[in-house]
């Protein structure tokens, strides 16, 4: 499992001054389902970092693009792995990771608890 807390302000101010970031960090479905807002962009990267944590690798183990934050219609959040954040998963045994996040205009938080395959 893998937590993390994103200061939302802090994030704002970040890719306020450098606004490539958001392009590094978020692929163009995270970017449409955040729609420009800054905590809901600091809920995904907060996601991706608890990911991260989930698989017992830093920032930097896999591109931030392998790791891919859905919402349904529903407005349930789901991860989904690509390339190498996927290999590390199968490596780890874990067929599935499970989501929550939530934000305020002050704080984004996301957990993450992987299920190993078998349970998948």
């Amino acid at each position: 499992m893998g937590v993390d807390v994103v200061d939302v302000p802090r994030f704002a101010s970040a890719i306020t001054r450098h606004p490539r970031l958001v392009q590094r960090l978020f692929t163009e479905r995270e970017q449409r389902d955040a729609r420009a807002r800054p905590e809901r962009l600091a809920a995904r990267f907060a996601a991706k970092e608890a990911v991260l944590k989930t698989l017992h690798v830093g920032i930097g183990a896999t591109p931030w693009h392998s790791i891919e934050i859905h919402r349904s219609r529903e407005g349930v959040p789901s991860v989904h792995l690509y390339g190498a954040a996927l290999d590390l998963a199968a490596q780890r045994g874990l067929g599935v990771l499970h989501l929550s996040m939530s934000h305020t205009s002050l704080t984004a938080i996301a957990f993450v608890v992987g299920d190993d395959v078998t349970n998948s």
